[in-house]
């Protein structure tokens, strides 16, 4: 592989193929890895003697609004990453480095800001949520402690954008990879070893978090980076554009929280009080697996970004073209993957979360119903993030809240005509009709007037 003493160089002479694989791979995996951090709390809580399934389905209530405050590292983290690529596309380094120096300290006012808030709120707010009396105990240990540690899981998540940004996508995957390590070894240690439940996950997952944050601010300091993180003053215009660029991620990643709220409280109010618990457990396994889905997807989107951005900078729709088509087939063949094996062997993965065979045989029926038309996701991954990657925010929005209103419907219609284990179904039908909207959408509107900007 030739060497390139820049990222410009790199950006420019190397061919699309070859940076989706030199960019793509290692974020794919760091993605993977960052998975790890929810995936090992669950299989682990999922193991606590007695109250294991319970304390499952409390992390499952919180899922959502823990996810929340990750979507505004990745708003601000991806909004600046894309600005900041543009910019370098335009040959524009001093602003690349503003932008950087602002990002940096909107993470850090978002996180004071969410941190006390979350932390007044948190009662209501995980009732809302569809928690039971029974959970309350459990999610509110876990929701407390993990809300503590917003300011590092920010810090981390949002400026290991810039890394990816700049072409160093194997340290991106480093920094994941390490806060995953840590996470690993101390959860076995802090909730069975210490004896303390809940709490122990939750103090791991902080703890692992202080370690990747640390990294990347040592990284993105660091004197072989082009564009370092230094002392910068505070520009509102830079700001905005940031969080317009990123506004699609963060709103992307909220609708997908209301969708899963929406989920509980739909499997709540039919499931009564003993199944629902029972379904929401099921859901909490399903999301879970959706995350082995969309992690390491999106570290593919996010590592070809810059790929994306530049070369809007530079105004070259050949070689967006090209990395469109290779986002989506490498997506496609990672996610095609997931399909098969889920659906051939779902206990296996089922089994990894529930000792108890009647929980054990429902997940396993619900995540087949879910994931009947998995690769549309694929769809969706190439032609929305890329698009949001470029600043068309305008274009790749419309594209993905398609499938979440039709998610929405069936999630609300399905249980009216069916039994309410039917609503499972809602996952498939709304990744098959939005990568089909997507597909007509993109080839006859998006497509043309993307390259007559262009050209």
């Amino acid at each position: 592989m030739a060497e390139y003493h820049t990222t410009e160089e790199l950006l420019e002479k190397d061919s699309v193929r070859k940076l989706i694989l030199r960019l793509g791979i290692p974020a794919m995996f760091g993605q993977f890895f960052n998975m790890l951090y929810s995936m090992v709390d669950r299989i682990f809580v999922g193991r606590i003697p007695e109250a294991g399934g319970t304390a499952l389905a409390s992390i499952g209530v919180c899922a959502p609004a823990l996810t929340a405050v990750t979507a505004f590292a990745y708003m601000i983290g991806i909004g600046g990453a894309s600005y900041m690529s543009i910019s370098l596309g335009q040959k524009d380094h001093q602003r690349a480095r503003d932008i950087l120096g602002n990002s940096f300290l909107l993470l850090m006012g978002i996180a004071v800001f969410v941190t006390t808030a979350l932390l007044m709120v948190r009662r209501p707010v995980l009732y809302m949520l569809g928690c039971s009396d029974v959970m309350y105990p459990y999610a509110e240990t876990y929701f407390t402690i993990y809300i503590c540690g917003t300011a590092v899981s920010l810090c981390g998540v949002g400026m290991n954008q810039f890394l990816l940004a700049q072409g160093y996508a194997k340290k991106g995957m480093f920094a994941v990879a390490l806060g995953a390590v840590v996470n690993v070894l101390l959860d076995p240690l802090l909730i069975f070893v210490c004896g303390m439940g809940v709490a122990g996950a939750a103090v791991a997952t902080v703890i692992s978090q202080c370690f990747m944050a640390v990294y990347v601010l040592c990284q993105i300091c660091g004197r072989q980076m082009p564009i370092r993180l230094g002392f910068c003053r505070f520009r509102w215009e830079l700001a905005v554009r940031i969080v317009t660029i990123g506004s699609m991620s963060f709103l992307i990643t909220i609708m997908d929280n209301l969708i899963i709220i929406f989920l509980n409280v739909v499997l709540r109010r039919y499931g009564g009080i003993s199944r629902g618990d029972q379904l929401i457990t099921c859901a909490a396994v399903v999301q879970s697996f959706m995350t082995i889905v969309a992690c390491p997807a999106q570290g593919i989107t996010s590592g070809c970004g810059t790929i994306f951005s530049y070369n809007y900078g530079r105004r070259n729709y050949g070689r967006i073209r090209e990395a469109f088509i290779g986002v989506f087939l490498l997506c496609g063949v990672y996610i095609g993957f997931l399909e098969i094996c889920v659906q051939a062997f779902p206990e296996i993965f089922t089994g990894l979360f529930l000792r108890d065979k009647v929980l054990l045989g429902q997940a396993s029926s619900s995540v087949r119903m879910y994931t009947l038309a998995l690769l549309g996701v694929a769809v969706q991954y190439a032609l929305v993030d890329g698009l949001t990657a470029m600043g068309k925010v305008r274009y790749a929005f419309p594209l993905s809240v398609f499938r979440k209103i039709v998610y929405v419907a069936c999630i609300f219609l399905l249980p009216r005509v069916f039994d309410i284990r039917f609503v499972f179904y809602a996952g498939s039908i709304s990744d098959a009709v939005g990568a089909l909207f997507s597909l007509f959408l993109f080839f006859t509107v998006i497509k043309s007037k993307l390259k007559k900007e262009l050209q």
